[in-house]
Order: C-alpha cells, then structure tokens, then sequence
C-alpha cells in the first residue's frame, strides 16, 4: 500500500521562477503514491485538485487521522492502494451542482518542471473523463494554461 509521507527535509519549490506554459490536459505524476503519467485536466474553475479515487475509508492512526482510497488504474493495469493523513474536509460544488463533502490529502505532486507539496480532495470521478483535476492553488504556481493546446509536457510515449 502507497503511504503519503511528506518530505519534511527536503524543501520543494513552491514557485517556478519562469512561467510554464502547459495545455488544457497534461499528464501529472503522484510519486508518493507511486503513480506516474495520471491523464489531469487543467481547470482554472477549480480551486483545488481533485484525484479519482474510490473506496474511501477513514481510519485513526497515531491519533491522527487518515484515509485508505483505491486509485482505480483501469483495464489491464492493477489499481493503487494508498493511505494518507487527512489534511482536513472541504464542501465542494461538483461539475453537476451539488454539494459534497470531501476528504482532502496532502501529497506531492509532479507536473513538468516542477514538484511541490499540494491539497487534493477524493472524490468518485468515475462519469468523468480525467481522473484528476489540476485546480487553480496549482496553477498559481507559475503555470500559464493555453486552451488551445494539450500534452504540451509530453505524452506518455514521450514520458
């Protein structure tokens, strides 16, 4: 089972120091997890990230809490079992309007050039078509988004 453990040693950077051009649709690693190239759809409508997970469980650990989630990988790839400490709960609009609580997980993330300690919430994304949705708290990093571009990062054979 993949465990979240943030780095506390080693600094990340929080901000490019040149912006980054990406598309609408990239591919971002989770190395904690330890899942690469997850197709993201870049959405500047969304405050924060959100990754596709299903069987989500919450558990104390420590006296800490924590959740167990299923990253499915679809046909012919075996899916992911992680666990990671709750950073906290946050009430989300989803894309058909209504309101859900989410669990939300800190982790590192990996787009590009750049790897940072992020939030992502869980949330069952299974009618979409991304299993994760790089919201605007990533963006804000330095990336510029062109709509009219995707896999500006690379494609998985490039990867």
């Amino acid at each position: 089972m993949a465990h979240a453990n943030i780095p506390k040693v080693k600094r990340l950077a929080k901000k490019l120091k040149e912006p980054c051009e990406i598309g609408w649709c990239e591919l971002i690693d989770l190395p904690e997890f330890g899942v690469k190239n997850l197709h993201a759809k870049v959405d500047t409508g969304a405050a924060t990230s959100s990754l596709h997970a299903t069987r989500i469980k919450p558990f104390e650990k420590d006296g800490q809490q924590f959740v167990q989630f299923t990253i499915p990988m679809g046909t012919g790839t075996a899916d992911y079992h992680c666990e990671a400490r709750v950073y906290g709960q946050r009430k989300i609009k989803s894309s058909n309007g209504v309101m859900q609580t989410r669990y939300v997980v800190e982790t590192v993330m990996k787009l590009g050039p750049l790897e940072w300690v992020g939030h992502m919430t869980l949330a069952n994304r299974q009618s979409m078509i991304f299993p994760v949705l790089i919201g605007r708290r990533a963006l804000k990093r330095g990336f510029l988004v062109n709509s009219a571009r995707r896999w500006m990062l690379g494609r998985h054979e490039e990867r």
